[in-house]
């Protein structure tokens, strides 16, 4: 048996172009195959993407599922790997172990997560806001911002690189406006604001990120 994994982030920062539909033709080969099917939901899942997991983008269905990250809403370290007993039991008593695996604290701290999450409507609200967000991005002037992308909550911009200006030098500039921001890839600029913000707050974001940009 072999594994196929999906790094549900890479999407938005770059590394894979693929529009829409690729999980889907993933899912459609394997499953006679014996190949898994495995997404790598730690940075993108639990509402970051306006779902509760980016793949329910493509309403696919994976083998396994890795979560980190918001599991636990920044409190705790804690992470989860989510599957069915045909996959999970094929490791039997004693074949595996984890010093911390199991940490009652931390599990707790991860259901109290979870239940912010599904109470407050997070993911909607990641979904709401985010295209409020990318509305105001794809107003930036394209000689210097080239493409908008993402979903939800997370989101980024290419910065076209010349010698006046690149990514690292306008992060550093949002910096000093008051808004931080990441770098990643060279010229993308990662956007990922929290899940609880607000519609005034993102609006302060987008004129941040416009008068930032139209400075130089």
């Amino acid at each position: 048996m072999v594994s196929f994994t999906r790094d549900c982030n890479k999407e938005i920062e770059g590394d894979q172009q693929a529009g829409g539909g690729q999980e889907e033709n993933v899912q459609a080969g394997p499953s006679s195959k014996e190949v898994l099917f495995i997404a790598d939901e730690v940075q993108t899942g639990l509402g970051r993407t306006g779902r509760r997991l980016a793949v329910d983008q493509e309403a696919v269905r994976p083998d396994l599922v890795v979560l980190g990250k918001a599991l636990s809403g920044g409190i705790y370290p804690v992470s989860a790997v989510l599957c069915d007993d045909e996959v999970m039991l094929t490791i039997k008593p004693g074949e595996h172990g984890s010093t911390y695996g199991g940490n009652p604290l931390a599990c707790r701290v991860a259901i109290a997560a979870l239940e912010v999450l599904e109470e407050e409507n997070l993911a909607e609200n990641a979904e709401k806001m985010g295209n409020i967000l990318r509305a105001g991005l794809n107003k930036l002037p394209k000689e210097i911002v080239t493409t908008v992308r993402g979903k939800g909550l997370l989101n980024a911009i290419v910065i076209k690189e010349t010698k006046d200006y690149d990514a690292w030098r306008v992060c550093l500039r949002l910096r000093d406006n008051g808004l931080l921001a990441k770098p990643t890839h060279g010229d993308i600029i990662r956007l990922a604001p929290p899940l609880v913000m607000n519609e005034d707050e993102i609006s302060e974001c987008i004129d941040i990120i416009q008068r930032t940009i139209l400075s130089f």
